[in-house]
């Protein structure tokens, strides 16, 4: 999966290709939905119960379809052992910029509360990981911005994405200052590339 990053690619086609067996190049927009879907629902801890409903196929499809995934990405069940075991440990767990989440119930006897603290023990680190990337490039961007008395504005963040109202005149220049603070605010390990892109339109409908 770092490799597929690393080189460019588009991340939930090639673990299409993984999941089901196929050159990328045979992988259809059925098979790259649902892995899609793989890839962002794993994290949260989903199953094949949740994975099914979520996709209108049936449970056995859906474990196949998961029970590939984590053959192909061995990984990322460890990940996942890995999380829940240090909060169990330690009682939280962390970004890599260090910010922890306590997880009180992560040893709770009950197994739905103990069962929601683990789903945390294992996205609050990515999910966090992304909070703290975006905040750092805005503080990035915010500095610079400032210090070159810009009259372009930064307005809004929403999840991934920052909005701002630009000024003709400075627009390519600030396209320019985005890309290079928001890949550069926090590097990921294994050389895995950090991609950011820009959309312009007259409002922020338009700029996607």
């Amino acid at each position: 999966m770092c490799e597929a990053f690393r080189q460019h690619k588009d991340i939930h086609t090639a673990t299409a290709s993984k999941v089901y067996g196929v050159p990328e190049n045979e992988v259809t927009k059925e098979m790259r939905y649902k892995a899609k879907s793989v890839n962002f629902g794993i994290i949260y801890g989903q199953g094949a119960f949740g994975l099914a409903d979520n996709l209108g196929i049936s449970r056995t499809e859906a474990k196949e379809i998961i029970d590939n995934y984590k053959k192909e990405f061995p990984n990322i069940q460890r990940y996942m052992d890995e999380q829940v075991n240090l909060a169990k440990e330690n009682g939280y767990v962390q970004t890599l910029a260090g910010r922890k989440r306590w997880l009180k119930d992560i040893n709770s006897s009950n197994f739905t509360v103990r069962g929601y603290a683990e789903r945390n023990a294992i996205n609050s680190p990515i999910q966090g990981t992304a909070a703290d990337m975006i905040k750092l490039a805005m503080i990035k961007i915010h500095n610079e911005m400032k210090t070159g008395n810009w009259q372009s504005k930064m307005i809004l963040q929403v999840h991934d994405e920052l909005v701002f109202d630009a000024v003709a005149s400075e627009v390519d220049s600030l396209k320019e200052l985005i890309i290079r603070c928001m890949t550069t605010a926090m590097p990921l390990p294994h050389d895995v590339p950090v991609e950011a892109e820009v959309g312009m339109g007259t409002n922020w409908l338009e700029a996607h």
